[in-house]
């Protein structure tokens, strides 16, 4: 059974360079799920950014766990995109 194309998806992530050696999933989920996940991240003003791939890859990991090696690079190009927006918010 497949799921519909048009089922909401999304991951989050966090990364605390003084305590995590590697970003960390610290939620996930499909539908109602990724719909909270949306909706907790935008009533505290946390950035959103699209990336199917990534979360579809994202989605096989438990909550908790760090991102694998080979997803650094990716992840750290999307932690980047997060902090420059960060940065205009604040200038």
């Amino acid at each position: 059974m497949t799921e519909p194309t048009t089922t909401k998806k999304a991951v989050a992530i966090h990364y605390d360079q003084n305590k995590d050696s590697a970003p960390r999933i610290v939620a996930s989920g499909r539908g109602a799920v990724a719909e909270q996940i949306l909706s907790v991240a935008s009533e505290n003003d946390v950035p959103l950014h699209e990336d199917r791939a990534l979360v579809e890859t994202l989605l096989a990991f438990d909550i908790g766990k760090e991102i694998p090696v080979d997803l650094y690079q990716v992840v750290a190009e999307v932690l980047a995109f997060v902090q420059r927006l960060d940065k205009r918010e604040r200038d």
